[in-house]
């Protein structure tokens, strides 16, 4: 009896010690667990996919909740609710008013081009049904963009809301000239060229269309092209696969979400964050959204509160301005308890949870086009993801002679290997390490130094993070050739490499253009890796922190601004010899406000009016530069590419500048002098931007 006593205590004991020891040295243990489990129990229902090439789309998907719940609400727009049923029927009628029409085939790409309505889910879902590709274009984008984006997808066919058409008036010959077929959603059009969908899909029968038109046998096929702004100049046509779609489907029930849940979308639906996450989770969880057409600080809590919203999708930007709003009263008499989105940052993270209450914020980062994703799941104010011991890699015991076989991962599953063959398979050694790799999948490391040598598997994540020069603009390189790792808590390139766990799918219509998103013979000879363009720095918790952006590329208003296509852009008014873009910082303001320094033509003047009429004109309220800056010449690298550090490190202060600065003014409809008393109510934040 004094013994079993005794073992029960030791026992006790010794489990309670345990979990000291586990709360002190790994808090997050569990939480890592839980999220792990159910990122292998998702990863493993796509690996079926794979085997059995028997793809359950998004589509699939929503079709089969439609038969498992008809009547319950699916969407909710302008306090007008449409069930599953509803949305899905009326996808039918689109669908076979095409199939009638017998203009489309499956394979083909059609282009859509609508604001946040209901009719944008429905037509996207019925053209998928007809195994179409769809091309969501960014309303804000102008003719020559429009045009070049039909060229990057192939699309023959486009169909627009009701509320556009009038926005495409001066490019419909255009349109004309190379076969382009027009559709807009409405009872009938003054534009003969014009064909009206409304009135036909009113007389559209609503039966589903043949399953086989919408199969998926591969997880690779193309479902969407998602445009996004890069360094060509225009917007790039990123591919969006069945697997890109299926993985971001699954963000809200990886953040714990369920179908009990009501989700507030506020962002644009041609945006993947809106579509691909938002329409796309509510799916995968049977759950209702909450579509607005535009995005409103004054109506956000109203709505929620109305509609019994508990999960909302967010920019930082957007939680910004619920922050400036004047305080009201009941603001937290709400059912909100989770806010899913990215660019959040840290001052406005806690103002938001003091203003609205402990509001579980989950920062996620990712790319439309890019190869990786992060998740906050945790929490920790600051971070956009988490890398420890389980998903990012894992150091098994430093005596490997003791482990006569060791697991690897493969793309097609799981094998084993004898330690010896996987030795004798690439070897390159560094600094005095021996690295040890199979050259394929870089799934296995072997470090050697002196007789202690260690076995590390990268598991899930393989990314990596390398030393950037911010002046030279580009990767620092040792001796070799090959790219150096940061340090803990230093920031570097974020590089995820590219293998079958993890494929970059690139760009629609150029080769030339997902090439250069790539980096090659990053650590070793024949390796490729994703370049994010993005600066990040890990802590020594593990907690991912996004630091700033590289490249010409930067965010304003939550739109990524190509610096390239605003030089272009500003290269046509005839004063301009040159121009230089980038982005700087304003206090209080999410991103980077756009400024640009220009050359003005010996036998010019510069002219704030024309050059504000022509970036009203020709580039979308985000892109047009705020500021511009007078230059006699322009900084260049050693590669004769502009330099644009030392502009963006100097600001926009005309105090500190020895150059004449201009500030876009809506008012005066001009650019006009920068003043000292200017720039304190811009940095005050009493102008609007």
């Amino acid at each position: 009896m004094f013994f079993s006593l005794g073992w029960v205590t030791a026992l006790v004991a010794g489990i309670f010690s345990l979990h000291v020891v586990q709360k002190l040295c790994f808090p997050y243990f569990w939480k890592d667990v839980f999220y792990l489990m159910k990122v292998i129990r998702y990863g493993a229902r796509l690996e079926i996919f794979k085997i059995t090439s028997n793809v359950v789309t998004i589509i699939d998907r929503f079709v089969q909740q439609a038969e498992r719940i008809p009547t319950k609400p699916f969407l909710i727009y302008e306090g007008i609710t449409y069930t599953y049923q509803d949305i899905n029927e009326r996808s039918n009628k689109l669908a076979n008013v095409f199939l009638e029409q017998g203009t489309l085939k499956k394979g083909d790409s059609v282009a859509l081009l609508m604001n946040n309505e209901p009719d944008f889910i429905c037509v996207w879902f019925g053209l998928i049904k007809l195994g179409c590709s769809v091309a969501f274009l960014n309303t804000n984008i102008k003719s020559r963009s429009l045009l070049h984006c039909f060229n990057c997808c192939g699309a023959k066919t486009l169909v627009v809301g009701a509320d556009l058409l009038d926005s495409l008036e001066d490019i419909l010959p255009s349109f004309l000239e190379d076969s382009i077929s027009v559709w807009v959603m409405k009872n009938e059009s003054s534009h003969t060229e014009v064909q009206t969908l409304l009135d036909k899909m009113d007389q559209a029968s609503d039966k589903p269309t043949p399953p086989a038109l919408r199969a998926a046998t591969s997880l690779k096929a193309a479902t969407l092209y998602i445009f996004t702004s890069g360094t060509t100049g225009l917007p790039k046509a990123a591919v969006i696969t069945h697997l890109q779609s299926l993985k971001a489907a699954a963000g809200f029930w990886a953040y714990g979400g369920s179908e009990d849940d009501v989700i507030y979308i506020p962002l644009p639906l041609y945006h993947s964050a809106a579509s691909l996450i938002g329409v796309g989770g509510t799916i995968e969880m049977g759950a209702t959204c909450v579509l607005k057409k535009k995005f409103s600080a004054s109506q956000f809590w109203n709505d929620c509160i109305k509609y019994d919203v508990t999960i909302f999708q967010y920019i930082g930007e957007l939680c910004r301005y619920l922050c400036n709003q004047p305080k009201a009263e009941g603001e937290k008499k709400h059912k909100v308890h989770m806010g899913v989105g990215n660019g959040l940052r840290q001052d406005v993270w806690r103002e938001f949870h003091r203003r609205f209450g402990e509001i579980r914020m989950c920062e996620l980062y990712g790319s439309t086009e890019g190869n990786l994703c992060f998740m906050n799941h945790i929490g920790k104010i600051g971070a956009v993801g988490r890398s420890n011991f389980f998903y990012k890699e894992c150091m098994l015991p430093q005596h490997i002679r003791y482990f006569s076989k060791i697991l690897t991962f493969y793309g097609n599953g799981l094998v084993q290997r004898p330690i010896q063959q996987c030795c004798t398979e690439g070897m390159l050694s560094t600094r005095g390490w021996n690295l040890f790799r199979k050259p394929d999948n870089n799934v296995l490391f072997f470090f050697f130094r002196g007789t202690e040598p260690k076995l590390r598997m990268k598991l899930l994540f393989k990314y990596d993070l390398v030393r950037y020069d911010m002046v030279r603009d580009e990767p620092v390189k040792n001796r070799q050739g090959y790219c150096q790792h940061v340090n803990k808590g230093e920031t570097g390139l974020l590089l995820s490499k590219i293998g079958a766990s993890s494929p970059f799918f690139g760009y629609a219509g150029s080769k030339q253009l997902t090439e250069k998103k790539l980096m090659r013979n990053v650590f070793v000879k024949g390796d490729a890796y994703f370049n994010t363009g993005d600066l990040m720095a890990e802590d020594a918790e593990d907690f991912i922190c996004f630091k700033d952006r590289v490249g010409d590329t930067f965010r304003w208003k939550g739109e990524n601004v190509a610096t390239t296509e605003v030089t272009e852009v500003l290269g046509m008014v005839d004063f301009i010899q040159e121009a230089n873009v980038y982005g700087v910082e304003i206090p209080g303001n999410e991103g980077r406000a756009g400024m640009a320094a220009i050359i003005v033509r010996p036998e010019c003047e510069f002219s704030g009016k024309k050059l504000f009429d022509h970036v009203l004109n020709d580039l979308p309220a985000y892109a047009r530069p705020l500021f511009i800056r007078l230059q006699e010449s322009m900084e260049m690298t050693g590669t004769f590419k502009q330099q644009k550090f030392n502009l963006v490190e100097s600001g926009f202060n005309p105090s500190t500048s020895c150059n004449p600065l201009y500030f876009l003014d809506y008012s005066e409809k001009s650019y006009v002098p920068l003043t000292n008393t200017l720039y304190g109510s811009i940095v005050a934040g009493e102008r609007k931007l």
